[in-house]
């Protein structure tokens, strides 16, 4: 990374280290980007993260990096997800190779993500807090103040601030970050059980409280709990009793609850940016948008906007393609960030009724979801973040902007084998024998289908067509992945 505020330069920075920007700067890293990922809290992975889910799109995404199976063989999966009691969703028919949602704790998703930036060159500085941020149009200037107290200046080709609801670069490039207060005086503990729940995930709410338990694997249970008539500030003090008095309210019993290792209290916002993008910096993650942890669908939704923006950044700073694909990421992730924050909202919202007609609104809700199909599988699809599609030209093939599934290809692998180069993946009917720029993989059908697919980097469906002929699919090539190396 150019520490010289002078001139232009090629890398990128990342403020901020956790999930989103972990898997931004592997990938940066893995594609020959110089990158340096700044993080003002020390070293360490902490435990104290409220993410337990990773949703089947995500859990392709890793196993495009492959780190999927690492965290399969360290998490649980649960097929069925459990909403206001009665209502529940079954995952075990999701088209996906990943048919269930992994129950982990966050901070294992980062250790492995951490530890694949570092092994690819990413270079890390913690304690490092962003103090300054200015650009101009040949790049960024990130001014940061060191362990020891001195500033350090670094230069980069564009900045992405990874770094939270209160976020430093969104901040200092003038982004507003509208939204509200959603519900406050949430409770947080990781705590010992007594009793084993009867369920991986055990969440419930019943009259004016909710509560939530799930595994850190370790023996410890983070529990999370609300009571409506409980409404003081986030510094108020918080003891045991406390959350185990919601816990019994809101599941019956709270499982001989012991022995807490940390307890706090928080609020959950509801905001989103109006732009991802300010010239040459980036937002992603919670400095993008925030919700309710409702649905599980908060780190996801940071994952899925690092592998959109990730490989983006490297085919223009490659040389692979024009500024002007970073567009695209705006117009891709800021719908999907809008559509998370009315789905937890909506989930959160019945989870919180108390009038007699929103808890009618509830049950038939709960009614209509259990006697439709396709209604069930559309929130289903959202939920796991397997139902989002990228805008399409006008004309484009129906596939386009689409995510691909897991498609068996020739030889014996499959597409998000064949993605972990950080390439797009070329599939046909038979042998490619037109141009192969570097950052392209070919390959076949095992099932011998006849529908050519340009496959992007992060997994969707860049073109595709019927009945394309050798020179068309070559044009595609050269329009969407650049020329040959």
């Amino acid at each position: 990374m150019d520490t010289d505020a002078n001139g232009p330069a090629r890398g990128v920075v990342v403020v901020g280290a956790g999930p989103t920007g972990l898997l931004l700067a592997g990938d940066l890293a893995e594609a020959g980007v110089p990158v340096t990922v700044l993080e003002k809290r020390p070293h360490r992975i902490s435990n104290l993260s409220r993410a337990f889910a990773v949703h089947a799109r995500t859990l392709e995404q890793l196993d495009a990096r492959g780190l999927a199976d690492e965290l399969e063989a360290a998490g649980q999966p649960l097929t069925r997800l459990g909403f206001f009691g009665r209502l529940s969703i079954d995952l075990s028919g999701l088209p996906s190779r990943y048919h269930h949602v992994l129950v982990i704790p966050q901070y294992e998703v980062e250790r492995v993500l951490e530890r694949r930036a570092m092994e690819a060159g990413a270079a890390f500085r913690y304690e490092t807090e962003v103090t300054g941020l200015t650009q101009d149009a040949d790049g960024v200037t990130v001014l940061a103040s060191r362990p020891d107290g001195r500033t350090e200046r670094l230069r980069a080709a564009y900045a992405v601030g990874t770094d939270g609801m209160r976020s430093t670069v969104r901040r200092a490039v003038g982004l507003p970050f509208p939204g509200h207060s959603v519900i406050r005086s949430v409770v947080l503990a990781d705590v010992l059980l007594a009793e084993k729940p009867p369920s991986l995930l055990t969440a419930n709410a019943v009259g004016d409280a909710f509560a939530f338990l799930a595994p850190f694997g370790d023996g410890y249970y983070r529990v999370i709990g609300w009571h409506r008539r409980h409404d003081v500030p986030d510094d108020a003090p918080v003891d045991l009793a406390e959350i185990k008095e919601i816990t019994r309210l809101a599941l019956g019993r709270d499982y001989g609850m012991h022995d807490a290792r940390w307890m706090s209290r928080f609020h959950s916002d509801e905001r989103q940016a109006p732009s991802y993008r300010v010239g040459r910096v980036f937002l992603a993650g919670d400095a993008a948008h925030v919700h309710t942890p409702a649905g599980g669908q908060g780190m996801n939704t940071g994952l899925q906007d690092a592998a959109n923006l990730s490989w983006k950044l490297a085919a223009v700073l490659n040389g692979q393609a024009s500024p002007a694909l970073l567009d695209t990421y705006q117009s891709e992730r800021h719908p999907v960030g809008r559509a998370v924050l009315r789905s937890s909202g909506g989930i959160i919202r019945l989870a919180m009724a108390k009038h007699p007609w929103s808890l009618a609104a509830r049950e038939a809700l709960a009614t209509l979801l259990s006697l439709a199909p396709p209604l069930r599988h559309k929130v289903t699809a959202q939920i796991t973040g397997l139902g989002y599609r990228y805008p399409a030209p006008r004309g484009a093939h129906p596939l386009t902007g689409r995510r691909a599934p897991d498609i068996a290809l020739a030889r014996n692998t499959r597409l998000y084998e064949a993605l972990r180069g950080g390439h797009f993946v070329l599939i046909t009917p038979g042998r490619y024998e037109g141009a192969r720029p570097a950052n392209l993989t070919a390959a076949e059908w095992r099932s011998g289908r006849r529908t050519t697919l340009l496959v992007r980097p992060d997994g969707y469906v860049a073109w595709a067509s019927d009945d394309a002929d050798p020179g068309e699919t070559e044009r595609a090539v050269r329009e969407h992945v650049g020329a040959a190396v």
